[in-house]
């Protein structure tokens, strides 16, 4: 250990102090030359221990005369999972429901993830059925891939091949609910499923075309505080904005359908 590590822990003057004091309290009674002997042994301990204690007591000097270390800069506090937020919003990418519904409902999602199958699998349909279909609602999907998923990046590309020949939602389903399974052969076998023209598909997978659009969903996700996935964004367009609430996870239906109802009501979408 060194003495800067040392001095970090008060208890190892204590520590010397009492190993020399047990070791002297368990020598047993010796004839007088011995116990000179022990006298002098314990003499040149405590001779010892005055020294370290001398070197911790420098060594202590020095650090506390030693300049603080600079204060951290201060960061942004993260935003809350329900932040309001608004961001530039432009009619593209891939969406469902009536392009003048009141409400946009964004999602940013990561194929690989499984939270983002769970809320495919547990809330999307039903909020299809009671908001898309019904007009309420306009459903747009975006591309937020995750560093640490290694298929998600070629997934989100998959699902735009496939929207190269009007598959995009069904592949995108496929995928999802095939969460952990998006290997490069398995994602092929699912384009086989949904009868897409493979030499096609696969020759978009290898030009790596879309790599430029999913970035951009990325850089608007971030502008919105998503860091996870799912995260979507509900809100009204207005003046080429989406004004509205930032909200986080894979939330039971329920949540999401209370969140839309009190939308819905509300013209300022609280």
């Amino acid at each position: 250990m060194s003495g800067a590590a040392a001095v970090r822990n008060p208890g190892v003057r204590g520590i010397l102090l009492a190993a020399a004091c047990a070791a002297a309290l368990a020598m047993p009674a010796l004839p007088a030359a011995a116990q000179a002997l022990q006298e002098d042994t314990g003499r040149q301990i405590l001779q010892e221990l005055r020294a370290i204690r001398t070197l911790l007591e420098g060594l202590q000097r020095e650090v506390e005369a030693a300049p603080a270390p600079a204060a951290p800069a201060a960061q942004p506090a993260p935003r809350a999972p329900n932040d309001r937020v608004a961001i530039p919003f432009a009619a593209k990418g891939f969406s469902l429901g009536r392009t003048d519904a009141p409400l946009v409902m964004v999602e940013y999602t990561d194929y690989e993830c499984p939270f983002c199958r769970q809320f495919h699998v547990d809330s999307f349909e039903q909020i299809k059925r009671n908001y898309i279909d019904t007009g309420k609602l306009r459903y747009v999907s975006r591309d937020f891939p995750l560093d640490f998923h290694r298929n998600a990046q070629p997934a989100a590309a998959a699902a735009r091949c496939a929207a190269e020949q009007g598959k995009f939602w069904e592949l995108r389903h496929t995928l999802i609910v095939n969460a952990s399974k998006l290997g490069p052969e398995q994602v092929v076998g699912y384009a086989k499923e949904e009868k897409l023209d493979l030499a096609r598909f696969e020759s978009c997978l290898k030009s790596g075309r879309h790599q430029a659009a999913i970035e951009a969903d990325m850089a608007e996700g971030r502008s919105a505080g998503v860091s996870g996935t799912p995260s979507f964004v509900i809100g009204r367009v207005a003046n080429g904005r989406l004004e509205g609430v930032r909200i986080v996870g894979a939330l039971p239906y329920m949540a999401f359908a209370a969140r839309l109802d009190q939308m819905l009501q509300r013209k300022d979408a609280d």
